[in-house]
């Protein structure tokens, strides 16, 4: 890494570029003010600049956002966050950026993060006469992440959109006019334009981005600060480092042992970087913050975004003297020139399938739960032969739960969520009530109880009309021209922020920024009304970003490598048998099983061991393999994304495509009834050993015992 020596303290170790506070994973979340609070004070004994930078949006939750316009959590959530965290900006003079506004980063939702913060500061005027010390004003940024369908017609016409990931099926012209709206995953430059061009920037508002994004524009705007004592020569492993640092900050302290919410980074001029989680009692390990990477990505080494791909296989982790921080270094970020591709950015949008009416209730009898499929099977032609002379399309699927044993016989009742979609709600409505009336009065072979063979009424009511029902269709790269990445001003006479580069003559950012300076009585001036009376002194007088090369002016090597990445400090315990009890599942030697999402497409697990012993065994039994995973969920081998050990986390993951009775399909919609994929692991926990590799891992756990 070329950074001149003067950045470099007599120990070695580069100094500190900036500091950056996440107070939780999401906004909107909730977090400990004071625990926040403590941080940002005993950072503002130093120099070093510091921002609170967090995340806003996922698909986790499913397509409705996208779809149907609303947020990830109630507007008043966003607005108990933000009104915390515009106390502690104003009270320690730090900025604030947060991406992905409202869940789905659509431009609405910038325009109301933007209002909220109007809001907060016209409703609180004690808040306002004690806080607003930038000469009562805010200066607050809107990024727009829309990219007008014409844009994305036009490139699609050229071959230059391809799946996300090879469960996501063609794009076609009808998915993209069928989308409700389509943002994208924006990368740095946006953000780091709007900085750059902005200085004295208070808040940035962002629309739908890449989730490292706002972690690395901060770093870089850094960087690139002319009153930065020393040069940082940005290279691909500075980029590597501040890449890596935001992937693992965006989901605030789930880095840590227990998780927790607020976490900082303090990012070095050399691209490494220290994290420290801020709730006590927590703390991070190589551990912990190795497994970190694992989560929610399809494979763990080679992580592609906007502009490029990180490139963790040489990845190093070290456990700091004070026993709860970890430094981090060793990423390397490959961007579109050595990788010879496009710079590319993710699209996302979701349609309307239709409407959704739901029933609920429990069958309890023995002798109908012993018959249930027939019984379930009799139901469906019952609503079948009750509309048959419906001509549209319509659909009906009933989710089966096995709970408790009910009396004396032990037998499971079986909890039922019937779920019917139609082209109108009045026809959904329909469906979900002969289901129901099937289900309440519909003959057995053996029954004795004929008032009834259903209980209902949860939440008093009998059937629930549940709306429009969406589905995820783009999920796609798009290909970008030299400069597109960009954001330039959005003018306050353009009747519309929808990114459309078609009719511009020359590559034009596709992204736009628009200035919202937020007065004492909340007024909001725009752009141009605020540039004959601008307040403020800028935070940083900049220089050019600096262009991306590597340490020694040449090209990179090949991303796509196997050296083994390094862990130094804690590994964790060894595990010692409890009790005598023999390890004879998964479950049993493993320290995490988990499953989650990896985009609405794809469904990853991670499992993760107690020691290295113990994963080295685990590791060298060839126990753990493709055809296992082909078998445990069904999915052809040849379709598996990725199998594999991950050394600096003592893991194994897998990644599969999603699937819903047998079928390939993105998370939430119809039928969905784990959105999150976090239910999935179960398979693997019970999975049993083979008598050899349970005898192999006690003789470890003996050993160390």
């Amino acid at each position: 890494m070329a950074i001149s020596t003067e950045t470099q303290d007599s120990s070695g170790v580069a100094a500190p570029l900036c500091n950056i506070v996440t107070p939780c994973g999401m906004l909107g979340y909730g977090f400990d003010e004071e625990v926040v609070d403590a941080e940002l004070a005993s950072l503002a004994k130093s120099s070093t600049p510091t921002a609170i930078i967090l995340d806003s949006g996922s698909t986790d939750s499913g397509p409705e956002k996208l779809a149907l316009g609303g947020m990830t959590v109630p507007r008043s959530s966003y607005k108990r966050d933000l009104a915390k965290i515009l106390t502690l900006l104003n009270k320690y003079r730090v900025p604030l950026l947060f991406s992905s506004a409202g869940g789905d980063g659509s431009n609405d939702h910038v325009d109301e993060m933007v209002e909220v913060i109007r809001e907060i500061v016209v409703e609180r005027e004690q808040w306002r006469v004690e806080n607003m010390s930038r000469g009562s004003r805010l200066q607050v940024f809107g990024i727009y992440s829309e990219v007008a369908k014409s844009v994305v017609l036009e490139r699609l016409a050229k071959g230059r959109i391809q799946g996300c990931g090879t469960p996501v099926p063609t794009l076609t012209p009808d998915d993209v006019v069928a989308a409700s709206r389509i943002v994208s995953q924006m990368g740095y430059e946006p953000f780091l334009d709007t900085m750059v061009q902005n200085p004295d920037f208070d808040i940035i508002v962002g629309g739908r981005a890449y989730d490292p994004s706002p972690y690395v524009a901060y770093s870089m705007f850094q960087a690139t600060a002319k009153s930065a004592s020393e040069e940082v020569k940005v290279t691909e492993a500075f980029l590597g480092g501040i890449f890596h640092m935001g992937k693992i900050l965006d989901c605030g302290g789930s880095c840590a042992t227990p998780k927790s919410k607020a976490v900082r980074a303090t990012v070095y001029r050399d691209g490494a970087f220290d994290v420290k989680p801020l709730h006590p009692g927590t703390r991070c390990s190589p551990l912990s913050v190795a497994a970190h990477t694992l989560y929610e990505k399809s494979r763990p080494d080679l992580l592609y975004g906007p502009g490029g791909c990180l490139n963790l296989t040489h990845s190093h982790y070290e456990q700091l003297e004070d026993g709860v921080s970890v430094r981090v270094s060793g990423g390397v970020f490959h961007s579109p020139s050595t990788l010879g591709s496009k710079y590319t950015v993710k699209l996302e949008g979701a349609c309307v399938l239709g409407y959704r009416t739901l029933f609920m209730g429990m069958f309890k009898d023995p002798i109908l739960g012993a018959q249930i499929d027939s019984f379930l099977d009799q139901a469906r032609e019952y609503v079948k032969f009750q509309h048959r002379h419906i001509p549209d399309k319509w659909d009906l699927f009933l989710h089966q739960y096995e709970v408790a044993s009910q009396g004396l016989s032990g037998a499971k009742g079986i909890f039922v969520v019937g779920e019917a979609l139609a082209p109108t709600q009045e026809l959904a409505n329909s469906l979900a009530s002969s289901a129901r009336i099937a289900s309440v009065h519909g003959p057995y072979p053996g029954q004795k109880a004929t008032s009834g063979n259903f209980a209902m009424g949860i939440g008093g009511k009998l059937e629930i009309e549940m709306g429009r029902c969406a589905k995820f269709c783009v999920y796609h790269l798009m290909d970008l021209d030299d400069g597109e990445q960009g954001a330039h001003e959005l003018k306050v006479q353009d009747s519309e922020h929808e990114n459309d580069v078609s009719t511009v003559a020359g590559p034009q950012p596709l992204y736009q920024w628009k200035k919202n300076v937020i007065e004492e009585k909340g007024r909001t001036a725009t752009n141009e009304q605020e540039e004959t009376n601008r307040v403020g002194t800028p935070q940083q007088q900049l220089k050019s970003p600096l262009a991306v090369s590597n340490s020694n002016g040449t090209s990179s090597t090949d991303p796509i490598t196997t050296t083994k990445t390094s862990v130094i400090g804690d590994t964790g315990p060894e595990k010692t048998l409890e009790n005598g009890v023999r390890h004879t599942t998964l479950g049993d030697v493993a320290r995490v099983i988990r499953s989650k999402n990896a985009g609405p497409f794809e469904l990853t697990f991670d499992i993760m061991f107690e020691s290295q012993s113990m994963y080295t065994v685990m590791k060298s039994s060839a126990f753990l393999t493709k055809a296992v995973i082909s078998s445990l969920y069904s999915v052809p081998e040849e379709d598996i994304i990725y199998c594999g050990f991950f050394d600096p986390a003592l893991a194994f993951k897998a990644t599969i495509p999603r699937l819903r009775q047998g079928r390939r399909m993105p998370s939430g919609g119809f039928m969905e009834d784990d959105v999150h994929g976090s239910q999935m692991y179960v398979p693997l926990m019970e999975l049993k050993l083979p008598k050899e590799l349970v005898m192999a891992l006690e003789g470890v756990v003996e050993h160390y015992s």
